[in-house]
């Protein structure tokens, strides 16, 4: 990392932050409509759709599988980083072993204690839930092949482009310190860990180049138009990108509207996921109008609701988010841990996981690294 003033390093925090914990909110406010048509949400909920928390899993401010894979990427991402000054370096192994984690998550009754590679996160009890997990990413984590690394020559499921793949790719955006084009590779060779269609792991490429974007202060557009021109260099591109200038042509179009969002899919498929969150996170005159707009529609409510709690909380850092949904969320103060590890990590790895003795023996609890 860069030599930053305490400012910057602030601003960097709120940012992580806001990116975490706006895609749980986004998701959990999605959780209780995920599987419900427009015409039915506001049946019930009137004609604004749901505004806030409804129930769901037996709780209100729920998350989902969305939120539980995000969190397990960061925790890849950090175990990345520490491999890395050992001297060993492939990110997409690390985040490859700790989407295997999440996969227990969904299978077992809680942390099994026996597992040294467990670390905090997986220990969590509250995380061993299943929240609709997407099949792809279950059957890409399990049976004979669960432990073969996806590549972009043998990727896993490689005709699945569901947005499970782009629903977990915010926090490659996060790596602030890297050029562009890195993070969106970075983010294709771990989409591929479950999901081989190319529309679905360049389409999660663009979220992460998009919330890179704004994680460095720049704009939602710039980082839309990046991700653009990144996407017109690889082969078979044309889905996502016209998705991405479907959402452009929507925002250019009028008054934003729950119509508008619905002309534009109902966000199963990767790419219709990235476009409906990329459009409310564009038109959004606050945070939580662009959350409300993103799941009031007939499809998947909370992975639209997500990628653009995402985009917004990077954009505009976690104090921006809406006290009442962020008192209400559940796992507020798991994601806010793991936010300020990964900035830890990423600003001050070397003085956390030294070579002298005791240093760094508390970090490697936390985060355990098999050499």
């Amino acid at each position: 990392m860069p030599l930053w003033s305490r400012a910057q390093q602030q601003d960097f925090r709120s940012r992580v932050r806001g990116c975490l914990l706006g895609g749980a909110i986004g998701d959990a406010l999605g959780a209780g409509i995920e599987f419900e048509s427009l015409e039915k949400i506001q049946a019930v909920h009137g004609p604004q759709g749901v505004t806030g928390y409804v129930p769901a899993y037996g709780r209100t401010g729920a998350i989902t599988d969305d939120t539980q894979m995000s969190l397990f990427t960061v925790d890849g991402l950090i175990r990345a980083h520490i491999r890395r000054d050992s001297g060993g370096w492939h990110p997409p192994t690390d985040v490859h072993l700790a989407y295997l984690r999440w996969a227990a998550t969904q299978r077992d009754w809680g942390p099994d204690e026996r597992r040294p590679d467990l670390g905090w996160l997986g220990r969590e009890e509250w995380l061993y839930a299943q929240r609709a997990p997407g099949q792809a990413c279950l059957s890409g984590l399990s049976g004979p092949q669960a432990d073969r690394l996806g590549t972009l020559d043998a990727p896993k499921n490689p005709h699945s482009k569901g947005c499970g793949t782009v629903m977990r790719a915010a926090p490659f955006g996060l790596l602030t310190s890297w050029e562009p084009g890195l993070v969106f590779q970075l983010a294709v060779e771990c989409s591929v860990l479950t999901h081989g269609h190319p529309t679905g792991y360049l389409s999660a490429g663009a979220l992460a180049v998009i919330v890179h974007t704004v994680a460095r202060g720049g704009t939602l557009e710039e980082g839309v138009h990046l991700a653009l021109a990144l996407l017109s260099e690889r082969p078979s591109h044309e889905e996502t990108t016209a998705a991405l200038r479907g959402a452009l042509d929507a925002v250019r179009a009028g008054e934003p509207s729950a119509e508008r969002v619905e002309a534009l899919g109902e966000g199963w498929v990767a790419e219709e996921a990235l476009a409906i969150g990329v459009y409310c996170a564009l038109v959004a005159y606050d945070v939580k109008s662009g959350l409300l707009l993103a799941v009031n529609h007939s499809g998947d409510s909370d992975s639209t609701g997500a990628i653009c709690g995402n985009l917004l909380g990077a954009l505009h850092g976690d104090t921006a988010l809406p006290p009442e949904l962020l008192a209400a969320l559940e796992g507020r103060g798991t994601i806010l841990e793991l936010a300020d590890d990964f900035v830890l990590e990423l600003m001050h790895g070397p003085e956390l996981h030294g070579q002298d003795a005791g240093e760094g023996a508390a970090w490697a609890v936390r985060y355990p690294v098999v050499r």
